[in-house]
C-alpha cells in the first residue's frame, strides 16, 4: 500500500515537487604535447574541462557542462553517466558527487535543482568525444578560458569553479597525480602536474622535502635495478635525475608540504 492508501487524509498535492532534477557533469582532464625545442625539456601540461555548446532553449549556442534530466526509473548518479554518455560519447569513469546547485531562478524554465558530479580523467577518456542528442559541439577548454572567456549558462561557472577546487584540494591531499605520470619519473615531473592543477602551489625546497623521510610519509620510493642501484633518467633533462614511483600507502596528511 501507498503512504496515501494506508494515510487517506494525506494530501499529496501539498507537497510541490521540483520540474526538473537533472544531473551535470565536469570532466577535467590534463592534456600533454610535447614542446618544440631543441634542449629537453619538460612537455606543456594544461588542466582542461569539458564543456558542450547548447543545442537548443534555453541558452541555446552558449557553452553549458554536459548533463541532463533524471528519469524516474533511474538514480542521479545513473543519470549522470546515461546524459555525458548520450551527449558527448565519453564513458566518464567512475563519478564522483560535488554537490546540490538550487538557487531561485538559476534555470527559465521553472524550479530546477541541479545535482553535480565531477572527475579528473586521463586525456584518453575524451580522446573521442562527439556532440550528439542536445549537443552541437563538444569541446576541451582550459579552465583560465571557461571561467574568464566563455559565456557560460545556468550557473555552470560556479559548478565549475566549485570542482576546480575539489580538485586542487586532491592533488594536495591525495596520490592522484599517479594516474598523469608514468609509472617511474622524476620529481621533476611529478612537481610539473602538481603545478598544472594547482598554480599557486610553489615550493622551492619541494625535491628536498618529498624525498626526506618525515614528508614523504612513504608514498614514494626510488626505482632501483635488481641489483639495487638506482635508476635515473635524463629525457627531460641535460642531466639524469632519480627515478621514483608511488607505493600502495595512503597519506592521511598534506603529502606535498
Amino acid at each position: 500500500m501507498t503512504d496515501q492508501e494506508q494515510n487517506p487524509s494525506m494530501n499529496v498535492k501539498k507537497y510541490r515537487t521540483p520540474d526538473g532534477v537533472p544531473a551535470d557533469i565536469v570532466m577535467f582532464t590534463l592534456t600533454k604535447r610535447e614542446r618544440k625545442t631543441v634542449t629537453k625539456t619538460l612537455p606543456i601540461r594544461e588542466l582542461k574541462v569539458m564543456l558542450i555548446r547548447r543545442k537548443s532553449w534555453p541558452f541555446a549556442g552558449m557553452w553549458a557542462l554536459p548533463g541532463g534530466f533524471c528519469r524516474e526509473n533511474e538514480s542521479i548518479y545513473d543519470a549522470a553517466k546515461r546524459e555525458l554518455k548520450e551527449e558527448t560519447g565519453v564513458d566518464g569513469g567512475h563519478l564522483e558527487y560535488l554537490g546540490v546547485y538550487s538557487a531561485p531562478g538559476r534555470d527559465p524554465r521553472g524550479w530546477i535543482i541541479s545535482q553535480a558530479f565531477y572527475a579528473l580523467v586521463e586525456e584518453w577518456m575524451l580522446e573521442h568525444r562527439q556532440a550528439a542528442d542536445d549537443a552541437e559541439e563538444v569541446g576541451l577548454f582550459t579552465v583560465e578560458e571557461a571561467l574568464e572567456q566563455l559565456e557560460l549558462a545556468f550557473d555552470h561557472r560556479e559548478i565549475i569553479m566549485d570542482a576546480y577546487r575539489k580538485i586542487q584540494h586532491q592533488m594536495l591531499q591525495t596520490t592522484i597525480a599517479k594516474q598523469f605520470l608514468p609509472e617511474n619519473f622524476t620529481l621533476s615531473e611529478l612537481y610539473q602536474v602538481i603545478q598544472t592543477v594547482v598554480p599557486e602551489f610553489k615550493e622551492p625546497n619541494f625535491i628536498r622535502k618529498i624525498t626526506s623521510t618525515r614528508s614523504r610519509q612513504g608514498i614514494l620510493e626510488e626505482v632501483r635495478d635488481k641489483e639495487g642501484k638506482p635508476l635515473s633518467s635524463n629525457q627531460y633533462s641535460q642531466r639524469p635525475a632519480q627515478l621514483y614511483r608511488f607505493t600502495d600507502h595512503a597519506p592521511l596528511l598534506s603529502i606535498y608540504t
